[in-house]
């Protein structure tokens, strides 16, 4: 729960701290989803929790009974993500937070990825996400608001070699996101884009990452990326949900939202280099502009 002390300095005063809310999480059986599910259900929060299998949450039926509702949902299926989320918006009544959680990650090179391995990704992370949240939307609207969320990472705002195609899924997704909190502010419904670093979560893992086939010219360069990214600091992804649930019961939640100590540092330093680089050529960009007759 949201303590006294925290409460200053975030926008909230305790009469907005609203408890008893009703979720809908995708990715639900591991990682942040399961992190997020099994606090929100703790804190006396009701919670529509998806995964591809039911094997894989059934223990949160048998811990917490009537405040959870598990369903089988593959977000790549549009039709299933319209069945099941009205459903879980049926069971509960309202849905107040719809959590796009489900994603992973494809490891390659740019070279190395196929068309079709880049495809698959986007099904899962963006067009998944997409069929969740157009899903959702009707019944927010009808219930006059919601707050929609959705777990990008800092890699929305800097990129990796290796990596890169699953940053660009990224990227897309937090322009859609701050496209679409635009678009529905007039209905009532919130938008965050929640935004964590490294964490020590089954994200690694090989359910979470898919390996595009290699090219022995990448071999070396590859092995040291990954040795760097396992000695890489990571949080504990237990420490996140009273954070979390500060900005979720904040009046105002922020559009972006950091999770963890090292995002804001990395990202002021990237767009100081960015800010750098077009103000060095701006003279030859402003060129470019000519007068329209």
């Amino acid at each position: 729960m949201v303590h006294q002390s925290d409460i200053s300095g975030a926008g909230l005063e305790p009469s907005q701290v609203k408890a008893n809310k009703v979720w809908f999480i995708t990715g639900a059986s591991r990682g942040f989803g399961r992190v997020w599910a099994d606090a929100a259900l703790k804190r006396g929060d009701k919670v529509a929790a998806t995964a591809r299998t039911l094997a894989s949450i059934a223990d949160f039926k048998d811990q917490y009974g009537p405040n959870v509702l598990t369903l089988e949902l593959d977000v790549t299926k549009p039709d299933q993500v319209k069945t099941v989320v009205e459903q879980a918006h049926a069971h509960f009544g309202r849905l107040d937070i719809v959590l796009n959680n489900a994603g992973y990650s494809l490891v390659g090179t740019i070279e190395e990825a196929s068309a079709d391995d880049v495809r698959a990704l986007y099904e899962t992370n963006i067009f998944g996400s997409l069929a969740v949240i157009k899903a959702a939307l009707p019944l927010l609207r009808k219930q006059g608001g919601g707050h929609i969320l959705g777990t990008s990472s800092n890699l929305g705002h800097v990129t990796m070699p290796v990596i890169g195609y699953y940053c660009s899924s990224k990227w897309a997704f937090e322009a859609i996101y701050e496209s679409l909190s635009a678009e529905v502010k007039a209905f009532g419904i919130k938008v965050t884009i929640i935004e964590p670093g490294a964490y020590a979560t089954e994200f690694g893992s090989q359910e979470s990452l898919k390996f595009a086939p290699g090219l022995e010219v990448y071999h070396d360069f590859k092995t040291q990326f990954m040795g760097e990214i396992r000695s890489t600091e990571r949080g504990d992804p237990r420490a996140t949900p009273e954070a979390l649930f500060q900005m979720v019961d904040s009046e105002n939640p922020p559009l972006r939202f950091f999770l963890g100590s090292h995002n804001l540092p990395a990202v002021r330093k990237a767009y100081a280099e960015r800010l750098a680089i077009w103000e060095e050529w701006e003279a030859v960009s402003n060129s470019g502009q000519g007068t329209s007759k």
